[in-house]
């Protein structure tokens, strides 16, 4: 099922390394490992991995700066990224996703949920890519099989989940979605993240984009105006 998917592991601690890329190769993942964060950014630029799973606490550069430092390289627009710690503050989780984060599991970490959860992952992902690749939504031209965003002759960067966010949203204009709902079509009934992960990645948005497109209806939730 797996394939020639690539994974990046990234953990200071080396027993954690050592199990998930066991645990990964035989699944059929082809799998790299780093200890630091700067390490890690370094090898995803060659690798380009599909997935990687990212330890928020290590020595140095942490995982939060290296996920935002991954997410600046367009080869990992499409790439997944879970975070992996013993960290279970709010603000913790908030920071993740508001850098690119896809996902977030607090350790200590069973190989084998995690394995189901990374699954699950990649065959939602396959079923993504028989959506409709264009939209046009106003001034907007979003391309799915690039990931690119772009108005006029301005192009935006947005990481997976910004991206998916706003896609979703523009193919149905004028539409009113629950957080709820945006959840479940856009992270799935296989990640648990909290509803205000929503707010955040719509406030991402509208910094990337402007204000004009997504519109929060108080209450219950945004659409898209194609106006």
């Amino acid at each position: 099922m797996s394939g020639s998917k690539k994974i990046l592991v990234v953990d200071d601690e080396v027993d954690i390394l050592d199990l998930l890329k066991y645990n990964l190769e035989k699944e059929g993942y082809e799998v790299e490992v780093a200890e630091t964060g700067m390490e890690a950014v370094n090898i995803a630029k060659g690798f380009v991995p599909d997935l990687i799973l990212l330890d928020i606490m290590m020595p140095g550069q942490d995982g939060v700066e290296t996920c935002r430092q991954l997410r600046e390289f367009k080869e990992l627009a499409n790439s997944f990224i879970i975070f992996l710690t013993a960290r279970v503050e709010e603000y913790s989780e908030v920071a993740a996703f508001d850098n690119g984060a896809d996902d977030y599991l607090t350790k200590p970490i069973k190989p084998r949920a995690l394995m189901s959860r990374i699954n699950a992952i990649f065959r939602r992902s396959k079923k993504d890519v028989d959506q409709e690749d264009n939209v046009m939504a106003g001034d907007l031209h979003i391309d799915r099989q690039s990931y690119t965003v772009k108005r006029n002759e301005e192009e935006f960067s947005l990481p997976k989940k910004e991206f998916e966010l706003l896609y979703f949203l523009a193919q149905h204009p004028g539409k009113v979605f629950s957080r709820d709902e945006l959840l479940y079509n856009i992270w799935g009934t296989d990640v648990y993240v909290l509803a205000r992960t929503v707010d955040v990645h719509v406030r991402k948005v509208r910094e990337k984009i402007g204000e004009g497109y997504i519109t929060t209806i108080k209450g219950v939730g945004y659409k898209f105006d194609a106006e």
